[in-house]
């Protein structure tokens, strides 16, 4: 089998209320992978706001395409060490990472397609049923937002709820805690995100005034960057730390295990350079007892969760429209069943392209 050809777009999909108060649309970097035996592996990366869709499909077209073109899909781990490797001087971050995981992505959906069979049984699956946790409570909300999004969420059977703690002032942040976990209950457990907006003082300041709600954990505390930083307050607080949605390859979370910045690592299949990098990354947490609870689109993140001993939960945000996606599975009682179609099991709905193509 060879690749005959990537055709790429940039979709742009407004999003709904209430994830709309904060983000008015977000983009999807689109790479249809075309092969001699007619199998189309269908790869794309979620630029969470649309920040540098349009940067990363140029990357991928012009840097990564070639590479793969003429290639043998079914090499996966060896496409994937020259996409990685093919540009010395660009650090495999960002936009690069990814335009990577675009195509790892893709190549992934076709060794399934081609083995006909659904991605976490070809990598060896240990489980078809993976747990799902909300998340939303973004600063733009107000408290009847906040609430009522917690509540659907709470109604579709998710036993676990995650919102932002954004506010500079830390005692805010608790009077919006304490709101949501009072319209919960005792049934739904919570967890914190401070998207990197504290430094080690604040994060320890913060965590002080939450530690009576029992939360799951308190994410990206400090700058995704300064990994000495998050293993100080993860030995220096009560609640568990989570992070790792931006960082990007195996060698950034080895860091991360080896300071014990974490009790959970949050790796994204579309940042961090795909599929391959991110099953890499998850046996590598295994090695250290450490839990893997990937970053967004959960359809993709399932396959990961179901082929890991050490999977946790998958992250549910409810933006996407009725006619992005076919074959989403739905969420029945806090929990999703992977998709027993062959790859991803994922693909574009009809027209889908013609209706949010922008570029």
């Amino acid at each position: 089998m060879k690749v005959t050809g990537v055709e790429t777009c940039v979709l742009t999909v407004p999003t709904q209320k209430p994830i709309a108060l904060e983000f008015a649309h977000h983009k999807l970097v689109i790479a249809q992978i075309a092969t001699d035996e007619g199998i189309i592996g269908l790869g794309y990366s979620l630029a969470f706001g649309g920040g540098g869709a349009e940067a990363i499909k140029v990357y991928l077209d012009t840097r990564l395409a070639p590479l793969v073109v003429g290639q043998d899909p079914l090499f996966v781990e060896r496409l994937w060490e020259r996409m990685f490797r093919g540009d010395r001087g660009i650090k495999r971050q960002g936009v690069a990472a990814y335009a990577i995981s675009a195509l790892d992505i893709g190549l992934w959906d076709i060794a399934g397609k081609a083995a006909r069979l659904p991605l976490y049984k070809l990598w060896g699956a240990v489980t078809d049923r993976v747990t799902a946790y909300g998340s939303g409570g973004w600063p733009a909300y107000g408290i009847d937002d906040l609430i009522g999004e917690a509540q659907r969420y709470a109604k579709l059977g998710c036993r676990y709820y995650k919102m932002k703690i954004h506010h500079p002032d830390p005692r805010e942040n608790r009077k919006r805690v304490e709101a949501v976990r009072r319209a919960l209950g005792d049934d739904v457990r919570m967890m914190v995100d401070a998207n990197q907006k504290l430094d080690v003082l604040g994060a320890r300041r913060q965590a002080a005034m939450l530690e009576d709600f029992d939360l799951v954990w308190f994410e990206e505390p400090v700058l995704a960057d300064d990994l000495a930083a998050c293993a100080e307050v993860a030995q220096s607080i009560r609640i568990p730390v989570a992070t790792g949605e931006n960082n990007y390859t195996r060698f950034e979370f080895r860091d991360l295990l080896e300071r014990r910045a974490a009790r959970y690592l949050m790796p994204d299949v579309c940042r961090a350079n795909g599929f391959s990098e991110t099953l890499k990354i998850g046996h590598l947490a295994a090695a250290h007892q450490v839990a893997v609870s990937p970053h967004v689109v959960h359809e993709l993140s399932l396959h990961i969760v179901g082929a890991l001993s050490n999977g946790f939960l998958v992250e549910v945000i409810d933006w996407t429209p009725p006619d992005l996606f076919e074959g989403l599975p739905p969420c029945e009682d806090g929990h999703f069943r992977i998709p027993d179609r062959p790859g991803h099991g994922v693909a574009l709905a009809r027209g889908a392209i013609e209706k949010y193509r922008t570029g």
